[in-house]
């Protein structure tokens, strides 16, 4: 029988409807694996609090006794909350379970960038502005170090061609850690009464079996660095979070494979609380 010509009107829709979904599906894991692959940092967009920097000058830092808790951030994707589909990360979701706990607690800014290494942070931090933003915070959060690490993600790329040693992953540390104090001591210098908070690395590959061991063991290497780094200054800390993601990667990674979803930044977010309260 004949199908009647509003049947195949609808058929035809549907099929469309159908194709252009699929299409829609695969162009955004492909943008996600480009993005880890391929990581672009965007430039600097200044805040509204940071046009009068010139004006006030180096101000005194913020005192969380009269002023509660200010969170400034920087750094990599994960500071910008990359994977998130609420947008928050584990920086605007920290604000957010301390104000829960009716504690006052406000986002200064977020000057996390996607694909940011350490050295272009310290070049960051000689912009006035940023410096600025950095004094009207009390607790400054920073996440770096994996881009160096993993080169944007380039690991997972490889891996049909040659999966990368630990002695292979680890060849950047040495410079990297390196810049990474840097980082660190300028952000003491910056504002000195501050809580520095960085985040430590996990494995994003620990499901691979070609980047299990090495990926484990460089990202060790680097957080017992980052940990002796943080060790000589009481104003840092360092906060773990290999083992949160270690057996966890489906529940907490987003699409990407790289980067944390909204319960892994939850999970990030949770434990920073646990630890500047």
């Amino acid at each position: 029988m004949k199908p009647s010509s509003s049947s195949a009107r609808i058929w035809r829709i549907t099929s469309i409807a159908s194709i252009v979904t699929t299409l829609l599906l695969i162009s955004g894991f492909v943008y996600a694996i480009n993005d880890v692959v391929n990581p672009v940092g965007s430039s600097y967009t200044a805040e509204s609090s940071m046009d009068s920097a010139a004006q006030n000058g180096s101000q005194a830092a913020v005192d969380p006794a009269t002023e509660g808790i200010r969170v400034a951030a920087l750094g990599d994707s994960l500071a910008k909350g990359t994977g998130d589909d609420e947008g928050s990360g584990f920086v605007r979701r920290t604000v957010n379970l301390l104000q829960q706990q009716g504690i006052d607690a406000k986002l200064v800014a977020n000057l996390g960038i996607n694909g940011q290494k350490t050295g272009q942070v310290i070049e960051s931090l000689d912009e006035s502005g940023v410096q600025h933003t950095l004094r009207q915070a009390n607790v400054i959060m920073l996440s770096i170090g994996a881009n160096d690490l993993f080169n944007g993600g380039e690991a997972l790329g490889n891996l049909d061609e040659q999966a990368p040693t630990a002695n292979q992953l680890l060849t950047n540390q040495p410079k990297a850690t390196a810049r990474l104090q840097k980082i660190l001591d300028r952000l003491a210098k910056i504002n000195p009464d501050a809580q520095i908070i960085y985040l430590g690395l996990y494995n994003p590959f620990g499901d691979l079996k070609e980047l299990r061991v090495p990926g484990n063991q460089a990202v060790s290497a680097w957080n017992m660095k980052a940990a002796g780094i943080t060790n000589t200054n009481e104003h840092m800390m360092v906060i773990p979070t290999f083992d949160l993601f270690q057996n966890n990667l489906d529940q907490y990674l987003s699409a990407d494979h790289f980067h944390p979803n909204g319960d892994g930044y939850e999970q990030i977010a949770t434990r920073i609380v646990q630890s500047i309260r």
